[in-house]
């Protein structure tokens, strides 16, 4: 048996992707009706789903897998083997389509915060906790980005450069006002950051500041500078 490598779960501008490719109406209907079956369908039974030829609904499963939004094998149906060439199979992936503009990454704000409260210390309030999850998950992406890359030393222009991909991916839309400050014009946890936005504030800090220390970056300052409609974080150069 032989299988497509599974796509990764559709993010960011991949997820705008993903929903443009739904707009088919075939396209969508067999994928909807391949979500419901709760096991591979075959080329066939996608293209009598719809009422279109086999070879139609082949172009349309093609898309979607490209999209990410179905995997593809070859597998005979209920497990039986039979002679000759396995047909090609479909079923969803795991992946999780939310488009948001500007984006929004509550997911990733509910993970830090369920990470605090499950490694909270005694005597630790759950600001404190936050805080640590936040600033713990930058500093591990920041030395995980460093590991793979292995930049050399890193002065405060091009870390700026490496930072600002980082930010551009987890939504904080960072914009590079000079080549040595950089200022995040979104919060991705917007409007949630209003109900606590001292919290929020201070972990959008702290997993900057962690981030910059895992990444090893000299000569830069992750600040709190709040502007309204935007994020509360800035970065710029190291007061001596």
């Amino acid at each position: 048996m032989t299988s497509d490598a599974t796509p990764q779960p559709p993010v960011g501008d991949a997820a705008i992707e993903s929903v443009s490719v739904l707009g088919e109406d075939s396209r969508r209907q067999m994928f909807a009706f391949i979500r419901r079956q709760r096991r591979p369908v075959t080329r066939d039974e996608a293209a009598a789903s719809v009422g279109i030829s086999r070879k139609l609904a082949a172009f349309h499963l093609d898309k979607l897998v490209d999209a990410g939004l179905l995997r593809a094998r070859y597998e005979s149906p209920g497990g039986i083997r039979k002679v000759g060439r396995q047909p090609k199979v479909y079923e969803p992936t795991d992946s999780h389509i939310h488009v948001s503009i500007p984006d929004r990454r509550h997911e990733l704000l509910a993970d830090l915060l369920l990470e605090a409260v499950l490694t909270e210390d005694d005597g630790e309030s759950a600001a404190e906790a936050a805080l640590r999850s936040a600033h713990r998950r930058g500093r591990e992406l920041g030395a995980g980005e460093r590991e793979q890359t292995r930049p050399g030393r890193l002065g405060a222009e091009r870390g700026l450069s490496v930072c600002e991909r980082m930010l551009d991916q987890h939504g904080f839309e960072p914009v590079r006002e000079t080549p040595t400050q950089l200022r995040l014009r979104n919060c991705p946890f917007h409007p949630l950051a209003a109900k606590a936005p001292e919290l929020v504030c201070g972990m959008n800090h702290a997993f900057v500041t962690g981030y910059l220390e895992g990444l090893k970056v000299n000569g830069v300052t992750a600040t709190l500078a709040p502007r309204p409609g935007e994020c509360c974080v800035q970065l710029g150069p190291t007061k001596g």
